[in-house]
């Protein structure tokens, strides 16, 4: 009887997972709106700008970390933000929809196309400028709030199965863009404190292997192996991934540890976390700006890597696969539907926003990253839902209740 109501649960659950994500990507929405009208607001341009450059320090014994706001939300919260997706990429390769060869075959093809794409195009753009180079990763990326969000404006016409093939795709194109700032992204390294980190890490699947299955300890400890990964050069949200590895998917019991914590942590991340992350990194003065200035190197690179890359590339690779007898489309899906999904895999936003400031750091580049990673997210959002919401208009789409 149990195994009954199991399917019953998944779509509840999905359901309720959509719905949160929609409510996530309208809250990112007012906070980048908020940023951009108080950076171009006379009399909170420089209240904005003096709020996130306020400097806090935290002090122990002979330890001081002095950071601007910006940088706390940027190394500090967002290690928060990576921990629950490093969850969420394990609990989804132990048993989601990632420890299934058949399911994750499509969006494994779809992620791998929609990140090289983005890349090329990118490269093509800024190819003689070696500085412009460093910012390839940029429009690789996809925020998975706005997109469901986007999804979730088509409403229940769109198919549940493709609902799951953007959450799936998103999660995969999380995990390269960790790879991606782990290889790419890193400065020069300390050795001690390399070494110091590479002990807690250590230590932290030592509980693991020891049966350990209080989550505190692990808390705690990730605390420290934040503060040694910020210290050594390498970036300090790595931590928040190299924590969520070590956590235990389940107590001896078979009761969840990493889902109670997901539950736990997802409402201050997407509610919290996120829209503060929107709100200190998209505001963009507008003065001097005009539609000639999107066609300068970076934000033309940026944006056409998102508007065009994405699709492309995840168009491509979902073809080959498909033609190859590899995987199927996802039921009830057509090709103009996944078109739409493609689309909407170019709201890079957040991860996008993220990677340049690792790129380019706040120099002269920042602005024009925002620009690009705005428009480019911006048209990929209009392209996407129009359609999509052609496709529903055309009956090409079935309203299938169960992925």
């Amino acid at each position: 009887m149990q195994k009954e109501h199991e399917p019953a649960k998944a779509a509840a659950a999905l359901r309720n997972f959509m719905t949160h994500e929609s409510a996530a990507g309208l809250l990112l929405l007012a906070a980048a709106a908020a940023a951009l009208l108080a950076s171009n607001t006379p009399v909170l341009a420089s209240l904005y700008d003096d709020l996130l450059s306020t400097r806090f320090s935290v002090e122990l014994g002979a330890l001081h970390l002095g950071k601007p706001l910006l940088l706390w939300i940027n190394d500090g919260l967002m290690a928060i933000f990576f921990f629950l997706v490093g969850l969420e990429l394990k609990r989804e390769m132990l048993e989601g929809h990632l420890s299934s060869r058949d399911q994750a075959m499509l969006p494994a093809f779809a992620a791998a196309g929609g990140m090289a794409a983005p890349a090329l195009i990118y490269y093509l753009v800024v190819r003689n400028d070696p500085v412009l180079l460093g910012g390839w990763a940029i429009p690789a990326a996809t925020d998975i709030a706005f997109a469901l969000g986007a999804v979730g404006l088509v409403g229940s016409r769109v198919p549940a199965s493709l609902k799951i093939f953007l959450l799936t795709l998103a999660t995969l194109d999380d995990f390269g863009a960790i790879v991606i700032i782990a290889l790419f992204y890193t400065s020069q390294l300390s050795m001690a404190a390399s070494v110091l980190a590479a002990l807690a890490l250590l230590v932290l699947f030592a509980l693991n292997r020891l049966g350990v299955e209080r989550i505190t300890p692990y808390v705690l400890l990730g605390v420290a192996l934040w503060v040694f990964v910020l210290e050594s050069g390498i970036h300090a949200t790595l931590a928040g991934i190299a924590l969520a590895m070590a956590v235990p998917l389940r107590t001896r019991k078979g009761e969840p540890i990493i889902a109670r914590v997901e539950e736990a942590l997802h409402p201050y991340v997407r509610f919290g976390i996120m829209p503060l992350f929107a709100f200190a990194n998209a505001g963009l003065p507008m003065t001097g700006l005009s539609p000639a200035s999107l066609l300068d190197h970076l934000p033309l690179a940026i944006a056409l890597g998102l508007i065009l890359g994405k699709p492309l590339g995840i168009m491509a690779a979902v073809g080959l696969a498909v033609g190859t007898r590899r995987a199927k489309l996802p039921r009830g899906a057509t090709w103009l539907s996944m078109l739409g999904i493609a689309s909407l895999a170019g709201i890079g936003f957040t991860m996008s926003l993220f990677i340049g400031t690792l790129a380019f750091g706040t120099d002269d580049h920042a602005l024009s990253v925002r620009l690009g990673v705005l428009a480019g997210s911006l048209v990929s959002a209009l392209v996407g839902l129009g359609i999509l919401m052609l496709a529903t208009g055309e009956g090409r789409l079935k309203s299938v209740s169960r992925p």
